[in-house]
């Protein structure tokens, strides 16, 4: 593994379904993302880790139309930087944001069914709903309930649930563990790898560095706005710095919040 200048690319060199290039943002004058670029190649698992406020988040809001940015954003090809969000979806992007986003007034059949609203293929969604239920049991036996009403961890299924039935190629997914007891994360992590398994590409986001590199392809470490650190999931699972900073073994016990890679 190497230290990654934002110049270049550690991924092999194949055609990628997602690439950031130089991308930035602003907040109020305030710089939330410094020239930031990699890819994501089709069909695999690549993570951002970092501290919080390192612009994790902001990747995701700016790749699904919801922040504005500079630099370029390509999936399949395509520029995203003049599409609007409702497009980003229909070109087969799902977003599953931090906290969850569901519509807690909403059953959770009318959660998933309104995912579907720019599809026309009846049949396609009728095997989606089945397939998303059988990947989240929990959630056909609460069908009829507010989405409101269900716990943190069945929210979170109904997220992803919800982000599946759009029939997305690509998932992002921020923080989807965050607030689930040790058990739901395991089990979270699990059903990730096997939608990951039918083909979606996914960029994940995740507070649990240890579990995200462990499934992950490709990596990136971000550190206030800028990518320091990329490799695979193991490597940067191995590295002495990402497990003293962000996968609490290291002999200062910082933690992933205070802590800066040297």
């Amino acid at each position: 593994m190497k230290q990654a200048p934002l110049d270049q690319n550690p991924m092999e060199p194949a055609p990628p379904h997602l690439e950031v290039r130089d991308l930035r943002v602003h907040f109020d004058g305030i710089h939330a993302l410094h020239g930031v670029s990699f890819q994501v190649p089709q069909g695999q698992i690549v993570t951002l880790i970092g501290a919080n406020g390192a612009g994790k988040t902001s990747i995701l809001r700016a790749i699904s139309g919801l922040t504005p940015y500079t630099g370029s954003i390509t999936f399949e090809g395509r520029d995203l930087r003049r599409v609007p969000p409702h497009r980003i979806v229909g070109l087969g992007i799902a977003h599953v944001p931090e906290g969850r986003g569901i519509f807690g007034n909403l059953t959770v059949r009318e959660n998933l069914r309104l995912a579907t609203w720019q599809r026309h293929d009846p049949e396609g969604i009728e095997t989606d709903f089945e397939r998303v239920l059988s990947t989240f049991p929990r959630l056909r036996e609460r069908l009829r309930q507010p989405g409101g009403t269900l716990s943190g961890g069945e929210q979170q299924m109904l997220a992803v649930g919800r982000a599946l039935m759009s029939r997305a190629r690509l998932l992002l997914l921020d923080e989807p563990s965050m607030g689930m007891s040790p058990r739901l994360v395991q089990e979270l992590f699990a059903i990730i790898q096997e939608i990951n398994r039918t083909h979606t590409t996914i960029l994940l986001v995740e507070q649990n560095a240890n579990q995200a590199l462990r499934i992950a392809s490709h990596a990136y470490v971000l550190e206030t706005g800028r990518i320091t650190l990329a490799g695979t999931g193991q490597e940067l699972l191995g590295d002495p710095r990402v497990k003293e900073a962000y996968l609490g073994t290291g002999a200062t016990g910082k933690g992933a919040n205070d802590a800066k890679l040297q």
